[in-house]
C-alpha cells in the first residue's frame, strides 16, 4: 500500500470485477480458484479506497444472468456472497463503513437473504465510507422494479418524472458513480447501474480482476482526474 493517505478526486468508485475465471484458465487453475482470488482482491481494494478518502465503492458481485453458469459455479459464488456478509462482518464494522447491498431477494438462499438483512442493519449508522455489493442485481430491472413500486404506490403518469423513479430505485439517495472501472479488456457495462450511469466516466483496464493492483487503482485515478466533466453544459 502506498506511504501516505491520498485524496481522491471522486466521491463514488464502482467497479465491474471480470476476468477471474479467464485469470485461472490461464494459469491452468480451478474457476473456483479464479474467483476466490478475485475475493481477496476485493478485500485488498476495500482498504485501498478507505485509504484514498473514496466515500462510496460499488462493485458488480452477481448478475441476474449469472444464474445461467454451472450449478458449481453459482453455488461457490454464493458460498463467498455470504462469506463476505458475515465472516468479513466485524472488519466492515470496525472500520467505520456501511454496507448497501443492491438487488432483487427472489431466488437467493435464505441464509443470504438474513445475513444481508444483519449486515445492512448492523452498519447503518456507520459513516466513514459505503460498501455496496450489487448481488443478484439488473440495471434494467432495478429500473422495472422502480415503475413496479411508483404502481403500487398509486402514482400516476403524469406525477412521474425523475425525482419520482430515483425515489423507487434499490437504494435512492445512491450518488452517482463518479468512475466505472471494468477489468479484463471489456468494454460495455452489462447492465451495471444503468440508472445512475449516465455522466459517469469510464476506464477500461486490461488486467484481469485478480490482478488489479493498487498502481491500477492510482492510474484509474489519475487518468480520472484529467478528465472535464461538463454534464451536458459544453
Amino acid at each position: 500500500m502506498a506511504d501516505e493517505t491520498k485524496t481522491a478526486p471522486l466521491t463514488h468508485l464502482a467497479i465491474i470485477m471480470d476476468g477471474n475465471r479467464r485469470w485461472a484458465k490461464e494459469r491452468g487453475l480451478l474457476t473456483s480458484q479464479g474467483h476466490l482470488a478475485g475475493y481477496e482482491r476485493l478485500k485488498e481494494m476495500g482498504d485501498w479506497c478507505l485509504a484514498r478518502g473514496i466515500k462510496v465503492f460499488t462493485v458488480f458481485a452477481f448478475s441476474t444472468e449469472n444464474w445461467k453458469r454451472a450449478d458449481d459455479e453459482v453455488g461457490f459464488l454464493m458460498d463467498l456472497l455470504e462469506r463476505a456478509l458475515t465472516e468479513e462482518l466485524a472488519q466492515f464494522h470496525g472500520k467505520g463503513v456501511r454496507m448497501k447491498i443492491l438487488g432483487q431477494r427472489q431466488g437467493l438462499r435464505p441464509s443470504i437473504l438474513r445475513a444481508i438483512d444483519n449486515a445492512e442493519e448492523k452498519t447503518k449508522n456507520n459513516t466513514r465510507a459505503t460498501f455496496c455489493i450489487c448481488l443478484n442485481y439488473g440495471g434494467r430491472q432495478e429500473i422495472v422494479d422502480a415503475y413496479k413500486k411508483l404502481m403500487e404506490r398509486g402514482v400516476s403518469a403524469d406525477q412521474i418524472n425523475e425525482a419520482a423513479i430515483q425515489s423507487a430505485m434499490y437504494w435512492p439517495d445512491m450518488p452517482d458513480p463518479d468512475l466505472i472501472v471494468r477489468t479484463s479488456g471489456e468494454e460495455r457495462l452489462s447492465g451495471f447501474l444503468l440508472w445512475v450511469s449516465a455522466y459517469s466516466e469510464f476506464y477500461w483496464c486490461q488486467k484481469h480482476w485478480p490482478d488489479f493492483d493498487e498502481a491500477e487503482l492510482d492510474q484509474a485515478l489519475a487518468v480520472y482526474s484529467q478528465r472535464k466533466r461538463r454534464f451536458g453544459g459544453g
